[in-house]
């Protein structure tokens, strides 16, 4: 089973296996957690970004896939892209966020990752509510078989860290 452990902090200074990165369909970087991951990693994650699209992905990553490129400078090896939902009222779509966890998994299970570093996908610019977030999140993982040892979640400010200590209480 997967241990589930929760560190207040900075996403880009994660020793793990694996890092996942809270990404935007083109994969091509942009704001928050991408962001930090481009630009801490480096241009080889841009690189490779830019070979998968090419490769097979064309438009790009669809909500609640993931791919896995290098880490580049990151104290990683793999940097696991995953492209969160944005939130919506109107329209349940938390079982696309379900899946960028799941997915997460299963990659870094072909990877043979055993410690991953999760960020809040979906909690920031995607507008989704932190508590329920977090519940989605930690449920997700929590529930699914994997072969990782550790799923860290790595939460920058405390309000989401509070957010996943009780939706880890909760379990």
């Amino acid at each position: 089973m997967t241990r589930i452990t929760l560190v207040r902090g900075d996403i880009t200074e994660q020793h793990a296996d694996a890092i996942v990165n809270a990404a935007n369909s083109s994969l091509m970087g942009g704001g928050g957690v991408d962001g930090a991951i481009h630009r801490r990693g480096g241009p080889e994650i841009l690189a490779e970004c830019r070979a998968l699209r090419a490769a097979k992905l064309g438009r790009g990553l669809a909500t609640g896939a993931a791919v896995a490129t290098t880490a580049g400078r990151l104290p990683a090896r793999w940097v696991i892209h995953t492209v969160g939902p944005v939130y919506s009222r109107a329209e349940d779509r938390s079982a696309l966020l379900a899946s960028c966890y799941r997915e997460s998994l299963r990659v870094a299970d072909d990877l043979g990752a055993s410690t991953v570093a999760f960020p809040a996908v979906s909690a920031g610019i995607y507008g989704w509510p932190m508590d329920d977030a977090a519940r989605i999140a930690v449920e997700t993982v929590h529930g699914t078989p994997s072969a990782v040892t550790e799923a860290r979640f790595v939460l920058f400010e405390a309000r989401a860290y509070i957010a996943f200590e009780a939706a880890v209480a909760a379990l």
